[in-house]
């Protein structure tokens, strides 16, 4: 059976770095792991999320399976040629470059005060930072055993810490009367 070739996207190799993490997984244990790592730092859409791995099925890179009794859940695993596409797209130095998405920012460009959003920003920016610490002491993950959500593990504290050390000093200029910038 010949299978049509598809475009791999940001969301495609989510699904297939967490099965290759994860092993076979039905799409709530994928989502649930999407949750506690790669959410942290790619945003996926819910519903684009759900229906990667039929789509990755029917092109060849997962394999499916039914259960047979209980809720008949379907399972997905990496196929070879779904790991070939992974260690591929691992492999290759090219990414696209980051984007800042920040309605914070396009509010003040609008005119808004900044204290106000940054005060809620900052808020926003400690508890997301206590989330990924309590991660990086509980073993949350089922992942960090593996370098690559080690890696980015650290990488969102050391942001969200950064993000918090610009946040105080960008406050504590306004409150003086300074220049922030």
């Amino acid at each position: 059976m010949e299978r049509k070739p598809i475009r791999l996207s940001g969301t495609s190799y989510a699904v297939l770095a967490l099965l290759s993490h994860l092993g076979e997984s039905t799409p709530y244990d994928l989502k649930q792991a999407l949750v506690r790592s790669i959410e942290n730092f790619w945003q996926v859409p819910h519903t684009t999320f759900y229906a990667e791995p039929a789509r990755l099925a029917a092109a060849g890179y997962l394999s499916e399976r039914q259960e047979q009794h209980g809720r008949r859940r379907k399972l997905y695993a990496l196929t070879d040629q779904g790991r070939a596409a992974l260690d591929e797209w691992v492999a290759s130095p090219v990414a696209a470059p980051q984007e800042v998405r920040d309605e914070a920012i396009l509010k003040v460009f609008a005119g808004a005060d900044p204290a106000p959003l940054l005060h809620r920003r900052r808020e926003w920016h400690a508890t997301k930072l206590a989330e990924l610490e309590g991660y990086a002491q509980h073993d949350e993950w089922r992942l960090t055993d593996h370098t690559g959500p080690t890696r980015t593990l650290a990488t969102g504290i050391a942001y969200h810490r950064f993000s918090l050390s610009a946040i105080d000093a960008y406050l504590a200029a306004l409150e003086a009367g300074d220049q922030p910038w």
